[in-house]
């Protein structure tokens, strides 16, 4: 190899390390620093007087005698009882993705084998109702709700969750669906199978990295979601995002910002181990769906 090539090669090298290193350290620095503040009392984390006690942290260490304290977290999850927004929180998403992704593969199998039309227009409505924004069809549930008394529970926001994240999930599958071969439909039901056996046996395990790819896009909408879950669930039942934010208090009532920090990392910290060990499949599953053929 020429010695100018040579460097040029090396210098390339050098350049596209230092820059993912520097956007490493940028998306990192948030969590780790709120990381390291919930270890701290609000006076140092937040302090005016010199930014250096977030790390240090004198009135931690004179009002626990540690530079470290765990008071966040044992006044979020004990005092505050954030446990029960987390069971919340399970119970909202889990019941979310298994009926998302029940009705996206029925559905997206069926719209990408039908030879009609009305399958293309279906598509596109769906594709409406997912670029409106949130808070738009949340509105249009609210009055029945307070009528029918729905207001307030889990299983009210279930489905409009569902009502929310189901055209994703159907453009989504569909997309992947449409990559598979018909022929494998076909050669199966020549063996013996019926439609929903040929699906469920042949197809299904074909594209089941877009199942999780797809799965974990819509764990993610529920897990997150704010406007429909601080709107629709009561005090009592609320989920962890809202509750996050009653944390940090309103005009009316004090809040308890260390609370809201430890709770964050709380949230924070699962979807950093979702995403670690799904990696593969997230990749797997989005390449299936851009290459066509």
């Amino acid at each position: 190899m020429p010695a100018a090539s040579q460097r040029r090669s090396t210098a390339l090298v050098v350049f596209s390390t230092g820059f993912i290193l520097l956007w490493l350290i940028l998306a990192a620095f948030p969590f780790l620093w709120t990381l390291w503040g919930s270890f701290k009392v609000q006076g140092d984390f937040f302090s005016r007087a010199d930014w250096m006690n977030a790390i240090t942290g004198p009135l931690t260490t004179e009002q626990t005698g540690a530079p470290f304290t765990g008071q966040g977290y044992w006044g979020a999850w004990v005092e505050s009882g954030f446990w029960r927004n987390v069971v919340n929180t399970g119970i909202v998403v889990v019941c979310t993705v298994v009926i998302s992704l029940t009705l996206g593969t029925l559905g997206g199998y069926a719209l990408a084998r039908s030879g009609f039309r009305y399958a293309f227009w279906l598509l596109m409505i769906a594709l409406v109702f997912r670029a409106m924004p949130h808070i738009t069809l949340v509105s249009g549930y609210l009055l029945p709700f307070f009528q029918w008394n729905l207001w307030g529970h889990l299983p009210t926001t279930i489905i409009v969750l569902v009502a929310i994240n189901q055209p994703f999930t159907l453009w989504m599958l569909h997309s992947f669906f449409l990559n598979i071969p018909k022929d494998l439909d076909e050669s199966a039901m020549v063996d013996g199978c019926t439609r929903f056996q040929a699906f469920r046996l042949v197809i299904i395990p074909v594209m089941w990295p877009g199942v999780i790819t797809t799965g974990l896009f819509s764990f993610l909408l529920a897990y997150n979601d704010f406007a429909v879950t601080a709107m629709l669930l009561s005090s009592e039942n609320q989920t962890m995002i809202p509750r996050i934010a009653s944390f940090l208090g309103s005009v009316q009532q004090e809040g308890n910002v260390m609370f809201a920090v430890a709770a964050v990392v709380s949230a924070t910290a699962p979807l950093f181990v979702l995403i670690l060990f799904f990696q593969r499949q997230i990749v797997s599953g989005l390449t299936a769906g851009a290459v066509k053929g």
